[in-house]
């Protein structure tokens, strides 16, 4: 069945019940499908090809799901970028996946060379008016479907291909173990970006005639209570929006009786988080472990579960999971090794990259590059990253990029960039440098030249200055060490 199948047959069973909300519009299961329609047809007549990849750059709100959904009836390949990234980044994604379309919130991106971009203006007189037909192309289940762009140990993005197949077997994941029993009468609400892993929550409670209600820009004190306004039965945030959440004032006096789950992932949850959301919310959390290559769903801990303090869960129904040694054999519970799993989610490989793809899912496994071990009764816990990556409040920061931007300073002879524990934020970007001789730079000045350079969630919130940093026998800074030391500090100074 195509994804576009999807849709127009819950129009057809739920008509002119509430959809999809955002900024106080409602848009019916009718009135989606037939937006979709338009859209992805307007978009073919404008040059597209099916096959072809086309940008998205929209902010969360109902027009960024039709055009997701467009894209899908059209048989055009999702691109989507994020606003939080920088210009540049959004040039690399569209020049590395060959995009030839870009829809945009009128941000200009210079730079690619795309045969044809559409505005907001176009995509509310498109999507909203004139005839609907059908926009139904065929496309084979395991042709690219979406690029979810991730990075790995050196910060170059790479475009893991999710097909057809993968969205169908992640939808049969969140039916199966996640959400189970959603149907009418429920609300999903929708606070964090929907181009990340709240949009994975779309599509489940779309088919079962739910309701998505879209929040377009995050608010603890708003959330807490659209949740009661609402009478939302499930949502998604990351562990940094739950902190928030439960500090706001008035959040003990909560009243959130039809809410089932609270899902949450992308970064661990400190335990004393943990506990006071269950105290505001009641026991609804439930916790799922994914990544772009498996795109949400290796790992799912119940609400019933979250007393196994660090744990991730358990396997998905329809999901294998193990933890190797180095030689990919399976190592005895309770010992680390890599976690790998497979399952019919799972990437079909990096994008225009056969090297990577090769070692990544050698063996017919996908190897995380996460750490962890597993117990007795199957329940697995991440005891750490095999690379440097930095997950701070939700989102993926690579420590290269950073460095790259230190050492453009004058003064600066080699940098390493680490995350420092954060109940928070799960960590928060730090960097150590080493100066050049005879140089000197303040702190202050070296935060704000990096500040000036990457992305706001990316710049570092805190920088020491060493002699010199550690190396190995290759010469190659030990980041590790970096990390360790400092993190040794930071629990000495908070003692």
């Amino acid at each position: 069945m195509q994804v576009g199948s999807l849709i127009r047959t819950a129009a057809r069973r739920y008509g002119d019940a509430p959809c999809l909300t955002a900024e106080e519009r409602t848009v019916s299961f009718a009135e989606f499908d037939q937006a979709t329609d338009r859209v992805g047809n307007a978009l073919l007549a404008g040059g597209m090809s099916p096959g072809d990849r086309v940008g998205v750059l929209l902010p969360n709100g109902i027009e960024g799901l039709v055009v997701y959904y467009a894209l899908a009836k059209a048989g055009l390949v999702r691109v989507p970028l994020n606003h939080r990234e920088t210009p540049a980044e959004w040039t690399y994604k569209l020049q590395d996946s060959g995009s030839r379309g870009l829809v945009h919130s009128g941000t200009a991106i210079d730079g690619p060379d795309l045969v044809q971009s559409w505005d907001p203006d176009w995509l509310e007189r498109t999507a909203w008016s004139g005839p609907a037909e059908p926009c139904d192309v065929h496309r084979d289940v395991e042709a690219p479907y979406r690029l979810g762009y991730t990075g790995g140990t050196t910060g170059k993005p790479k475009g893991a291909v999710l097909t057809m197949r993968s969205e169908h077997a992640e939808l049969a994941h969140f039916l199966v173990d996640l959400l189970p029993g959603v149907g009418p009468g429920d609300v999903m609400l929708h606070a964090a970006p929907v181009i990340h892993a709240s949009g994975a929550f779309f599509l489940p409670h779309l088919v079962r005639g739910a309701h998505n209600v879209v929040m377009t820009a995050w608010d603890p004190s708003a959330y807490l209570e659209e949740l009661q306004r609402t009478g939302a039965t499930a949502s998604f945030l990351v562990p940094t929006m739950i902190a928030m959440a439960v500090d706001e004032p008035g959040a003990d006096a909560l009243q959130v009786p039809r809410l089932r789950r609270l899902c949450w992932g992308a970064s661990p949850m400190a335990p004393s988080v943990s506990e006071r959301a269950q105290q505001v919310f009641g026991q609804v959390l439930a916790q799922t472990y994914g990544q772009a290559e498996a795109p949400m769903a290796i790992t799912v801990l119940q609400p019933d579960e979250h007393d196994r303090i660090g744990s991730a869960g358990r396997p998905y129904t329809l999901v294998e999971v193990r933890v190797v040694d180095e030689d990919d054999r399976e190592v005895p519970v309770g010992e680390s090794g890599e976690v790998v799993t497979r399952g019919q989610h799972v990437m079909s490989g990096y994008w225009n990259r056969p090297e990577a793809s090769a070692e990544t899912l050698r063996g017919g496994w996908l190897h995380t590059g996460d750490i962890g071990r597993m117990d007795d009764e199957g329940f697995l816990y991440l005891v750490d990253r095999r690379n440097d990556v930095i997950i701070t409040g939700g989102s993926n920061v690579y420590p290269r990029e950073i460095e790259d931007a230190l050492t453009g300073h004058p003064a600066v002879r080699e940098a390493a960039v680490v995350g420092l524990p954060s109940e928070r934020w799960g960590e928060v970007v730090h960097a150590v440098v080493a100066l050049r001789p005879g140089e000197q730079a303040s702190t202050e000045d070296l935060l704000a030249f990096a500040a000036d350079r990457v992305a706001g969630y990316k710049r570092p919130r805190s920088l020491a200055v060493w002699d010199a940093l550690p190396k190995s026998p290759a010469n190659k800074i030990l980041r590790r060490e970096v990390r360790d030391a400092e993190r040794a500090r930071l629990q000495q100074e908070q003692a």
